[in-house]
C-alpha cells in the first residue's frame, strides 16, 4: 500500500487541518498551529495517518499537548463514530467467528492506518472538550484482562454521561465505528 502523500494533497490536507483547529480552540487552548505544522511537515508517515483519519470523516484534530515528549496528540474529533464501522475487536475476535464475518477488526485498521485506539481515559478527555457519539458508540483499548476473557470495551455519550459498556470482542454492530489517537 502507497503510504506517501503528493504536495497536492498534504497542502489540502493542512488547510483542512489549520481550519479545523482555529474553529475548535476549546480543545487546545495556548497551541500555536504553525508549530504543530512543522512537526506535521518533518513527519510524512505522521501525515499520512491524518490523511486516513480524515478521508474515513473522523475529522481528526489537536487534543492535547505532552510537554515532556513534545508531541501533539490528534484524535478523531468527528461529531458521531467515523466511517470505519462493522468492526469487530481484533483479528483472534475476527478468526474465531465462523459465520458473517466483518470485513475487519478495529486493531488491524488502526494499526494499517498508523493511529492507536483511544484508551478510556483519552476517551473521557476527549469527551471533556465537546459531546462525541450521541448516536454511534466507539470500540476503545481494552485492557488485557478483559480481552482475555474474550470481551473488549467500547464507550459513548447518552443522557450527557460517557458510559463504559462491554461486548463479547467478535460482535460488530453497524453504529459502531472506534476513534483513533496519533502522537507528533
Amino acid at each position: 500500500m502507497k503510504k506517501k502523500l503528493t504536495q497536492e494533497q498534504i497542502n489540502e490536507l493542512l488547510k483542512t487541518l489549520e481550519t479545523r483547529f482555529e474553529k475548535n480552540m476549546n480543545r487546545h487552548k495556548d497551541l500555536k498551529w504553525e508549530k504543530i505544522q512543522q512537526k506535521l511537515e518533518a513527519s510524512p508517515e505522521k501525515l499520512w495517518s491524518l490523511h486516513e483519519m480524515e478521508i474515513t470523516e473522523g475529522e481528526p484534530d489537536v487534543v492535547d499537548y505532552n510537554k515532556k515528549t513534545d508531541e501533539y496528540y490528534f484524535a478523531d474529533c468527528s461529531p458521531e463514530s467515523p466511517k470505519r464501522r462493522s468492526l469487530c475487536y481484533d483479528y483472534q475476535a475476527w478468526e474465531a467467528r465462523k459465520a458473517n464475518k466483518p470485513a475487519n477488526n478495529v486493531i488491524d485498521t488502526a494499526s494499517e492506518m498508523g493511529i492507536e485506539l483511544l484508551t478510556e481515559e483519552q476517551y473521557r478527555h476527549l469527551q471533556a472538550l465537546g459531546k462525541f457519539d450521541q448516536k454511534t458508540s466507539s470500540w476503545i483499548r481494552t485492557p488485557a484482562a478483559i480481552r482475555e476473557m474474550g470481551g473488549a470495551i467500547f464507550c459513548d455519550r447518552r443522557y450527557n454521561t460517557v458510559f463504559t459498556y462491554h461486548n463479547g470482542a467478535d460482535s460488530y454492530y453497524a453504529a459502531r465505528g472506534f476513534r483513533g489517537l496519533l502522537k507528533v
